[in-house]
This record gives structure tokens, C-alpha cells and sequence, in this order.
């Protein structure tokens, strides 16, 4: 007996992008429509690119400048060499090294009482002033080099919004939403689309708290949706929470069904089972000998040419058998027709039943009753 967990869910996207746009611009194209099937990296949309290809060869032209004071053709060096061959520099290194020469010829005039201590002074001014612009020019050079680290910077910033004037499609999927129109002016993360992952999808469901212990990854789950009555849908048991919610008594689980045939959308109410178990030697009887009324189930069981009416407990059905809980011990000879005429006590003629259910042929289960002379069934 195959034991078996209902279920009830909805369909839903294991993965789904709602893609916006990076940058502000124009739609000068929308490359998809609803439905569509696209792929990882193809085209969406594109906006208009003059007004970043504009920003993007000015943040170019402020990085060759400053690649020019840093003595960087762009071409054989990229990076800047050291701060004594940067020109800036050197001037300043050549100023103050004149200056330094021209105060040791100072002072050797000075020793010969050839010149004035005015001059002297003057010439060791100039040296401190040399010796300042110096370290003026490697404090500038400093500078430029994190100028140049931001310029370069924009440039690739500049260079990121230009490509992101093509928007792409981040995962693959089906569009479900197409959110902008051609001409359309778009501000950044604007939404422009919505991508749903088609294959697999996932059905979500609960299940009652009674059943934590039956449930586990992996297990078979079958289902059909209102929209394909007659497709029995597999899946299998992927997600199970840990946790029960107190309110309804119940704990998610998520099923994996593969969708290659399209026949599933998001969305979808699906009623279903988890395949959890199968029993074996299950005691069982055709539902034929069962009948039921104002809720209680019983059988016929024939003894000594006479009916005896016995109640069931019945468990899970499995086709057209029915397991009895309670009330059988497996060996008994049931009837499998005529239960609307018997009673306790009710002498009945047995006739073996075959299997297409027909009287004669072998014994299956159960016997065919037939009344008696004298007009008793």
C-alpha cells in the first residue's frame, strides 16, 4: 500500500529578476516582448548613448592631461616614474642646485672680502626660496598622482555607464512584464523588465504538523493543475522547513518539477501528493464489499451459508482496494454484491467471484450472493 501525503500549492519561479537600469536616458529600443524566452546576457533594451559617449571622452580628456604633467605618454609607460624625472620636479632640482652653486661662489667671495654681506644674503634667500619650490613640486606631484588615480577612475565609470546604455538580462527566463516603451525618458533603477526562471519551478505548499515525520528530501510527489486536468505532474521533494507555523499548524515545503515542456506557469494552483511510504502485507478488500452509511463502513462476512454484518475501519486507498484498520482479521469470505439486500443473519447462496468480477472462475476475495428459493436473497 503506497502511503501518500496530500498536498495544495501554487506554482511558483525558483528564480526571478525584476532587471533595471543603471544609468538615465532615452529608450531608443526595447529588444523583447511578453513572453519571450531570452538568455543569460542577451539584449533587453537599449537607451540612448550620446550624452555618456559625451562624458565619457571628456573624463578621457582630463585623464591625458594630468597623464601629461605626470610625464605619462598613455602609450610605452602607464604608470608615473619617479618624482625626480617628472618635470615639475626637475625644475625645481635644477633651481635650487643653481642656487646652492652660486652661494658656494658667494661665499668664497665673501672670505676675500670681494663682495657685500648684502649680496651674501641675497644669495642664501634664494636658496631657501629654491629649497621651498622644491618641495613645493614633490607636494604637487603627490597630488597629481591622486588626481590621476580619480580621473582614471571616472574614466571607468564613464566607460561602465556607457555599456550599461545596454541593458542585459542577468539570468535566463521568460519575460512576464515589459515595463518601458520606445522614446520613453528613464531615471536610474528604473525597472524595465521582469524575468521569471521557467525551468525548473518550484510548488509550494504546507503540510499538516502530523506529518513531519513522513516527509524528506527527495521523496516522489505527484499533482495535476486546473488548467491540464487530465496531465499527472511529477516532482520531487526539494525544501523542507524547520519550523512549524503556529498559526496554521503547518510547516512549507517546496517541490522541484521540471518544466521543460512549458506546460507549468508561475502562478498555478496545484492539488497533489507526497509519495512517502509503502507498506507491505497490508490488510485490504476490494471496495466492492464495502458499504457505508451515515459514516460508518462495514462488510458482509459469510458464515455457515448466512450474511453477518461487521464493522470496518478503512485506511488508504489504492485503486479500487480499500485497507481495513480495524474490525477484519484477513481471513474472512466476504460478499461483493447484492449489500443492499443483506442483513445479519440473512442465509445467502455463495458463488465464487473471478476475477473480471463475474460469477464463476476462481475465488477472488469475495462471493457473488444469490437468493434462495422462497423469495429470501
Amino acid at each position: 500500500m503506497q502511503r501518500q501525503v496530500d498536498v495544495s500549492g501554487t506554482m511558483i519561479s525558483p528564480d526571478q529578476a525584476r532587471v533595471s537600469s543603471e544609468v538615465a536616458g532615452v529608450v531608443r529600443e526595447v529588444l523583447v516582448e511578453l513572453g519571450h524566452e531570452v538568455q543569460p546576457g542577451q539584449v533587453l533594451v537599449r537607451l540612448e548613448p550620446r550624452e555618456l559617449e559625451i562624458a565619457l571622452r571628456r573624463s578621457e580628456s582630463q585623464l591625458k592631461q594630468t597623464e601629461a604633467q605626470l610625464s605619462i605618454d598613455g602609450v610605452r609607460t602607464k604608470e608615473p616614474p619617479p618624482d625626480e624625472q617628472i618635470a615639475v620636479v626637475r625644475t625645481a632640482i635644477a633651481n635650487r642646485d643653481d642656487a646652492r652653486a652660486q652661494l658656494a661662489r658667494t661665499r668664497i667671495l665673501m672670505s676675500q672680502k670681494l663682495i657685500a654681506q648684502a649680496d651674501l644674503d641675497t644669495v642664501e634667500t634664494r636658496v631657501k626660496v629654491t629649497e621651498a619650490a622644491y618641495q613645493a613640486a614633490l607636494e604637487t606631484v603627490q597630488s597629481l598622482k591622486a588626481i590621476l588615480q580619480d580621473r582614471r577612475a571616472a574614466v571607468e565609470l564613464a566607460q561602465k555607464k556607457l555599456q550599461d546604455s545596454v541593458i542585459k538580462a542577468p539570468v535566463g527566463g521568460a519575460i512576464s512584464e515589459r515595463l518601458v516603451q520606445v522614446g520613453e525618458f528613464i531615471s536610474e533603477r528604473t525597472p524595465v523588465v521582469t524575468i521569471v526562471q521557467m525551468n525548473p519551478l518550484k510548488l509550494r505548499t504546507a503540510v499538516q504538523e502530523r506529518h513531519a515525520e513522513l516527509i524528506r528530501p527527495d521523496q516522489r510527489a505527484q499533482f495535476r493543475v486546473e488548467s491540464l486536468p487530465g496531465k499527472l505532474f511529477v516532482g520531487r521533494v526539494a525544501f523542507i522547513s524547520p519550523a512549524v507555523d503556529q498559526g496554521t499548524r503547518t510547516f512549507p515545503v517546496e517541490i522541484i518539477v521540471d518544466n521543460r515542456a512549458r506546460q507549468l506557469k508561475p502562478g498555478f494552483f496545484a492539488k497533489g501528493v507526497i509519495l512517502t511510504r509503502k507498506d507491505e502485507n497490508v490488510l485490504a478488500v476490494p471496495e466492492e464489499a464495502v458499504s457505508t452509511l451515515a459514516g460508518v463502513s462495514a462488510v458482509f462476512v459469510i458464515q455457515g451459508g448466512k450474511a453477518r454484518q461487521q464493522a470496518v475501519t478503512i485506511g488508504a486507498r489504492d485503486g479500487k482496494l480499500l485497507e481495513i484498520l480495524s474490525g477484519l482479521k484477513g481471513d474472512e469470505v466476504l460478499a461483493t454484491s447484492n449489500l443492499s439486500q443483506l442483513a445479519t443473519g440473512v442465509a445467502v447462496q455463495a458463488e465464487p467471484v473471478s476475477s473480471a468480477g463475474a460469477p464463476g472462475g476462481d475465488l477472488a476475495g469475495g462471493v457473488a450472493a444469490r437468493g434462495e428459493p422462497g423469495g429470501r436473497p
